[in-house]
């Protein structure tokens, strides 16, 4: 349904009673206000009015035959449409139940029979004014709301572009290809949209969760940021004490993107990366690092990641050594299967193995 947004200066007032020289008398009062008016000779047909063209202010009889104006009360009350829409009960009746039964169900105002012409436009004028600035003000609030939701993603954006450049600078010290990024955002956005199709993973893997995979993937190493160049390009095998220090690059990336998060982050891509960064080193069996993990108590977006950043680890020129092909990789992981990766994610991996890049 369409909502119609008149000032009070051309409001549209509904009267509905199922007497005809009562909507006839109200009919002039309001329209000798300056007001357009609209009649219905019952509920059914006041319904039918409002879904046509939705008025400012409904004026409703209570004793009415097939739905009275208690029951039209209720029904635009209970609909997101119409809720909003100020309802003034007319009755020849003025028993204080009746009166509370109105204002029960939503009512704004009772007027009784027989009608005073001023006491009519005191109390529609009121209303007209109450729905005008409520109007108002719900608008006011609908622009600052996109304006802030605006002004929170550009900051979104910007921190993203900080974070990335960090990756970028932590990722050209670890002598990766210049093309390393975006081949894991590629293969972490296939792999993580294949498991969605999935029966076994297709109730954990949302769209937004592929989305935000593809966006997070790239800081796994941001970390490096703090490990010194010299054992980031070593040739030669590193030392425990090395090897060490080159662990802690899950930590040191963690507690960076921990210090940036807030607590009115409007999405789960913060939290997501701190996951992708602390875990992407975790193995299935429970051997990897920095906690042990194992199995399904290692993120998802974690085995993701993990699985696509050694794809492109070994399919990629280094120092040491040429670049594997697609197949010699996948074997290459195969074999290390068990101890690494989840069976049911590399199965899948591998079926989609000729979309990877």
């Amino acid at each position: 349904m369409e909502k119609h947004k008149k000032s009070t200066r051309n409001a549209l007032v509904l009267i509905v009673d199922d007497v005809e020289i009562n909507r006839e008398i109200l009919g002039e009062i309001v329209a000798d206000m300056g007001y357009q008016t609209q009649l219905a000779e019952s509920g059914i047909q006041a319904l039918e009015r409002i879904k046509e063209c939705p008025p400012n202010l409904v004026l409703t009889d209570i004793s009415m035959p097939e739905m009275d104006g208690y029951e039209l009360c209720r029904r635009l009350k209970a609909d997101v449409h119409t809720r909003d829409i100020p309802i003034i009960f007319i009755s020849a009746f003025d028993k204080t139940t009746d009166i509370v039964k109105g204002f029960e169900l939503g009512g704004g105002d009772y007027i009784t029979k027989p009608f005073i012409p001023e006491l009519v436009k005191a109390r529609v004028n009121v209303h007209l004014k109450l729905y005008e600035a409520a109007r108002k003000v719900s608008e006011a609030n609908r622009h600052l709301q996109i304006s802030v939701n605006e002004q929170i993603k550009q900051l979104e954006q910007e921190r993203r572009g900080v974070l990335y450049a960090l990756a970028g600078v932590a990722i050209k010290n670890s002598q990766y290809s210049e093309k390393y990024i975006e081949r894991m955002r590629h293969n972490c956005h296939i792999l993580a949209q294949s498991m969605q199709l999935s029966p076994m993973f297709s109730d954990m893997i949302s769209d937004n969760f592929v989305d935000t995979v593809q966006l997070a993937a790239p800081l796994c190493d941001i970390g490096n940021i703090g490990i010194p160049k010299d054992i980031l390009q070593k040739k030669a095998k590193l030392t425990d004490e090395e090897r060490e220090i080159m662990c802690s690059h899950t930590q040191i990336g963690t507690k960076l993107l921990g210090d940036l998060k807030v607590s009115n982050d409007y999405n789960d891509f913060m939290q997501i990366s701190m996951d992708i960064t602390h875990y992407h080193h975790e193995n299935w069996d429970g051997s990897g690092y920095p906690e042990g993990k194992k199995g399904d108590d290692i993120p998802l977006a974690a085995q993701i990641v993990a699985m696509s950043s050694m794809y492109c680890a070994l399919t990629e020129d280094r120092s040491f050594r040429h670049s594997y092909s697609r197949e010699e990789a996948l074997e290459i992981m195969r074999q290390e299967a068990q101890q690494k990766f989840n069976p049911d994610i590399f199965h899948i991996f591998c079926k989609v193995a000729r979309q990877l890049r």
